[in-house]
Protein backbone atom coordinates (compact mmCIF):
# COMPACT_ATOMS: atom_id res chain seq x y z
CA UNK A 1 0.00 0.00 0.00
CA UNK A 2 1.15 3.43 -1.13
CA UNK A 3 0.77 6.60 0.62
CA UNK A 4 -0.92 8.20 -2.25
CA UNK A 5 -3.92 5.47 -1.63
CA UNK A 6 -4.70 6.81 1.86
CA UNK A 7 -3.30 10.02 2.71
CA UNK A 8 -5.60 13.27 2.01
CA UNK A 9 -3.44 15.48 0.17
CA UNK A 10 -5.46 18.65 1.32
CA UNK A 11 -5.35 17.43 4.88
CA UNK A 12 -1.11 17.42 5.06
CA UNK A 13 -0.31 19.98 7.68
CA UNK A 14 3.48 20.89 7.89
CA UNK A 15 3.34 23.04 10.93
CA UNK A 16 0.98 21.70 13.72
CA UNK A 17 -0.05 24.24 16.03
CA UNK A 18 -1.39 21.69 18.32
CA UNK A 19 0.93 21.77 21.95
CA UNK A 20 -0.10 18.36 23.27
CA UNK A 21 -1.20 15.08 22.58
CA UNK A 22 -4.86 15.01 22.47
CA UNK A 23 -4.41 18.98 20.40
CA UNK A 24 -2.59 16.89 17.63
CA UNK A 25 -4.80 14.39 17.56
CA UNK A 26 -7.94 17.45 17.03
CA UNK A 27 -6.22 19.44 14.77
CA UNK A 28 -5.18 16.29 12.08
CA UNK A 29 -8.96 14.80 12.53
CA UNK A 30 -10.27 18.38 11.79
CA UNK A 31 -7.99 18.66 8.81
CA UNK A 32 -9.36 15.38 7.55
CA UNK A 33 -12.95 17.21 8.07
CA UNK A 34 -11.76 20.02 6.39
CA UNK A 35 -10.42 17.86 3.17
CA UNK A 36 -13.88 16.66 2.96
CA UNK A 37 -12.70 12.86 3.78
CA UNK A 38 -14.72 12.71 7.31
CA UNK A 39 -18.18 14.04 8.11
CA UNK A 40 -18.66 16.98 10.46
CA UNK A 41 -20.96 15.07 12.26
CA UNK A 42 -18.34 12.49 12.88
CA UNK A 43 -15.16 14.37 14.29
CA UNK A 44 -15.76 14.01 18.00
CA UNK A 45 -16.40 10.75 17.47
CA UNK A 46 -13.23 10.15 15.93
CA UNK A 47 -11.73 11.83 18.11
CA UNK A 48 -12.92 9.97 20.78
CA UNK A 49 -11.98 7.00 19.24
CA UNK A 50 -8.18 7.46 18.21
CA UNK A 51 -8.30 9.64 21.86
CA UNK A 52 -9.07 5.84 23.32
CA UNK A 53 -6.90 3.73 20.77
CA UNK A 54 -4.13 6.22 22.35
CA UNK A 55 -5.26 4.81 26.13
CA UNK A 56 -4.91 1.10 25.44
CA UNK A 57 -0.86 2.27 24.48
CA UNK A 58 0.51 5.15 23.10
CA UNK A 59 1.23 5.11 19.20
CA UNK A 60 3.94 7.38 20.06
CA UNK A 61 7.05 4.78 18.30
CA UNK A 62 10.26 6.50 19.46
CA UNK A 63 12.91 8.54 17.26
CA UNK A 64 10.05 11.46 17.00
CA UNK A 65 7.82 9.67 15.60
CA UNK A 66 3.78 8.63 16.34
CA UNK A 67 1.09 6.95 14.31
CA UNK A 68 -2.16 7.63 15.75
CA UNK A 69 -5.01 5.16 14.25
CA UNK A 70 -8.05 4.18 15.23
CA UNK A 71 -11.11 2.00 13.01
CA UNK A 72 -14.38 4.06 12.30
CA UNK A 73 -17.48 3.36 11.35
CA UNK A 74 -17.50 7.14 9.47
CA UNK A 75 -15.00 6.45 6.54
CA UNK A 76 -15.84 3.63 3.95
CA UNK A 77 -12.32 3.80 2.84
CA UNK A 78 -9.01 4.20 4.90
CA UNK A 79 -8.38 7.78 5.21
CA UNK A 80 -4.73 9.67 6.86
CA UNK A 81 -2.93 12.73 7.07
CA UNK A 82 0.74 13.76 7.98
CA UNK A 83 1.92 16.57 10.50
CA UNK A 84 4.77 17.74 11.22
CA UNK A 85 5.58 19.95 14.64
CA UNK A 86 8.50 21.74 14.60
CA UNK A 87 8.57 22.38 18.42
CA UNK A 88 7.49 18.37 18.90
CA UNK A 89 5.21 16.94 21.26
CA UNK A 90 5.04 14.89 24.37
CA UNK A 91 3.22 11.57 22.75
CA UNK A 92 4.05 9.77 25.84
CA UNK A 93 6.25 8.11 23.33
CA UNK A 94 7.84 4.85 23.93
CA UNK A 95 11.47 6.55 24.46
CA UNK A 96 10.26 8.98 26.41
CA UNK A 97 11.54 11.78 23.39
CA UNK A 98 9.01 14.49 21.50
CA UNK A 99 7.47 13.33 18.71
CA UNK A 100 8.02 16.24 15.44
CA UNK A 101 6.14 13.60 12.75
CA UNK A 102 2.31 12.46 13.52
CA UNK A 103 0.66 9.63 10.55
CA UNK A 104 -3.23 9.76 11.58
CA UNK A 105 -4.93 6.68 10.13
CA UNK A 106 -8.55 5.88 10.24
CA UNK A 107 -9.86 2.94 8.72
CA UNK A 108 -13.92 1.32 8.56
CA UNK A 109 -14.01 -1.61 10.98
CA UNK A 110 -14.30 -4.07 8.53
CA UNK A 111 -11.12 -3.81 6.24
CA UNK A 112 -8.56 -4.65 8.54
CA UNK A 113 -6.13 -5.37 5.69
CA UNK A 114 -5.96 -1.97 4.53
CA UNK A 115 -5.19 -0.52 7.81
CA UNK A 116 -2.50 -3.26 8.50
CA UNK A 117 -0.73 -2.70 5.03
CA UNK A 118 -0.89 1.17 5.86
CA UNK A 119 0.71 1.00 9.38
CA UNK A 120 3.72 -1.72 7.58
CA UNK A 121 4.57 0.93 4.98
CA UNK A 122 4.61 4.24 7.54
CA UNK A 123 6.93 1.79 9.48
CA UNK A 124 8.64 0.50 7.30
CA UNK A 125 9.54 4.29 5.29
CA UNK A 126 10.02 5.90 8.56
CA UNK A 127 12.79 3.80 9.86
CA UNK A 128 14.77 5.75 7.01
CA UNK A 129 16.72 8.44 8.53
CA UNK A 130 16.86 10.55 5.71
CA UNK A 131 12.73 10.44 4.99
CA UNK A 132 12.32 11.56 8.60
CA UNK A 133 15.09 14.47 8.28
CA UNK A 134 13.26 15.70 4.85
CA UNK A 135 10.07 14.97 6.33
CA UNK A 136 10.72 17.04 9.39
CA UNK A 137 12.45 20.12 7.60
CA UNK A 138 9.60 20.16 5.18
CA UNK A 139 7.97 23.65 5.05
CA UNK A 140 4.34 22.80 2.99
CA UNK A 141 2.03 20.29 2.27
CA UNK A 142 3.17 20.47 -1.46
CA UNK A 143 6.98 19.67 0.42
CA UNK A 144 5.59 16.76 2.14
CA UNK A 145 3.25 15.47 -0.65
CA UNK A 146 5.95 15.29 -3.04
CA UNK A 147 8.72 13.22 -0.60
CA UNK A 148 5.34 10.66 0.22
CA UNK A 149 5.59 10.44 -3.36
CA UNK A 150 9.43 9.55 -3.63
CA UNK A 151 8.95 6.92 -0.39
CA UNK A 152 6.02 5.42 -2.61
CA UNK A 153 8.50 5.26 -5.61
CA UNK A 154 11.34 3.23 -3.70
CA UNK A 155 13.97 6.50 -3.24
CA UNK A 156 14.37 5.99 0.13
CA UNK A 157 14.16 2.53 1.68
CA UNK A 158 16.69 0.49 0.27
Amino acid sequence: MKFVDFVSSTAIRPNLAAGGKEDVIREMTLALVESGDIQESEAESTIKAITKREELGSTGIGRGVAVPHTKHPSVDRLVGTVGVSVEGVDFKSLDGEKVNLFFLLISPPDQPGDHLRALENISRQLRDDTFCRFLKQSKTAEDIWQLLEEADNNQFVS
